[in-house]
């Protein structure tokens, strides 16, 4: 069966044809400028990328723009939308009402629309790409996955927060954790390369990206994350703040004559490595930065790692113990300063990482040592493999 994977932005729509048999991505694209002007790159598997400049007024148009350059006859995938079996789709925030992946009804429309004053940017986005599909393409099932359905197993003491309860009664005020489907793929690849039991494991998923959030994952099943209520709890990120003391907004909006809106857009927009280095949110900026003397960048990728760190010692606390660390995403992919100054930390837990296979960039290998108590692994991420598969075990 062939699935096409959509993850839908405000203004952005990425996507990948999989042939799940092969597991392989038959073709791979991002529209941009949705509503601005438009364009939309295209690169099918084996060939070169197309770039096109087209009229994106409305994401509608993008996904039809998508299946026009996955027909073309030049560099098109398919012979018609036929061979489309199925449409998965992310989708950010499912609240507590969704556990688990499930097949696009009116009725989880209706669900997703009423999370999305949990996730304002996001799930409306959501719904539009869910919404151009089903208009397109009559007939297709389509599957949402969620964001937080893999944190959904997280018990009690790991999601409230020390708030008057009646704000989660009325609210649902409570950590709910992001990057799930990631966190999801990336621990079950640490089973296997990593040789582990699944039914008696204690894994860390450290996901570093310019979004950053770290897992734990008892038994295959995630018992605590860093992520809460929003993307903005836990980790420094690369312009959002992670963890602070709450009154430092009132403090900052006070000496800044700022309004709360705006004291959130500094957390969200112009914190992380990017304020506290001034230089970027890039991880390679800085690094080129702190190797020229600028201090501050050094200090912004030290405190990052420091952050990572306390974390992954939590969870060594939360599960009792820690059999396995996968690093993923971006930075924890390719980023072998960062991840050895993370792993510093762990002598403790008797890590010990190989310098020459800590080294590599991209690929999936153990990079502690073979007396290493703990395994320490690189593991890529695939979120659209792994939406890929949600929908097809669902239809």
């Amino acid at each position: 069966m062939k699935v096409l994977v959509i993850n839908c932005g405000s203004s952005s729509l990425k996507y990948q044809l999989i042939d799940s048999e092969s597991e392989q991505a038959l073709a791979v694209g991002l529209c941009e400028r949705i509503g601005i002007d438009g364009r939309l790159n295209h690169t099918p598997a084996g060939g070169e990328k197309v770039v096109l400049e087209i009229s994106l007024p409305n994401h509608e148009v993008a996904i039809k723009s998508v299946l026009a350059a996955l027909t073309d006859a030049s560099h098109g995938v398919i012979a018609s939308l036929e061979e489309i079996g199925a449409v998965g789709h992310r989708v950010v925030h499912g609240g507590e009402k969704f556990a688990s992946s499930v097949v696009i009804t009116p009725e989880v429309i209706s669900a997703i629309e009423e999370c999305s004053e949990l996730a304002p940017l996001h799930n409306p986005a959501n719904l539009i790409g869910i919404r151009a599909c089903l208009a397109i393409m009559p007939g297709v099932p389509e599957v949402a996955v969620f964001d937080t359905a893999f944190h959904q197993t997280m018990p009690k003491e790991a999601y409230l927060y020390g708030l008057p309860y009646e704000y989660y009664e009325k609210y649902k005020v409570r950590r709910y954790g992001f990057h799930g489907t990631s966190h999801s793929y990336v621990s079950k690849r640490a089973m296997e390369v990593g040789g582990l039991d699944p039914e008696n494991s204690k894994i860390v998923v450290c996901h570093l990206g310019n979004g950053a959030s770290v897992s734990a994952v008892l038994n295959g099943k995630s018992v605590d994350t860093s992520m809460g209520l929003t993307p903005l709890e836990g980790l420094i990120m690369g312009t959002r703040s992670g963890d602070i003391d709450p009154a430092i907004m009132e403090f900052i909006a006070e000496k800044e004559n700022l309004t709360l809106s705006e004291v959130m857009n500094v957390l969200n927009k112009k914190s992380g490595v990017y304020g506290m280095s001034g230089v970027s949110s890039d991880f390679r900026d800085l690094d080129a930065a702190a190797e020229a003397g600028n201090p501050h960048a050094k200090d912004a990728v030290a405190t990052f790692a420091y952050r990572v760190a306390k974390y992954v010692g939590a969870y060594a606390a939360a599960m009792n113990g820690i059999d396995g660390i996968a690093f993923t995403a971006g930075l924890g992919e390719n980023d072998k300063k960062v991840r050895k100054l993370i792993c510093a930390h762990f002598g403790y837990l008797g890590v010990e990482l190989d310098e020459e296979k800590n080294a590599v960039r991209g690929r999936e290998i153990v990079i502690s040592t073979p007396e290493s108590r703990v395994k320490v692994m690189v593991i890529p991420t695939n979120e659209e493999l792994a939406i890929a598969r949600e929908t097809v075990a669902l239809i």
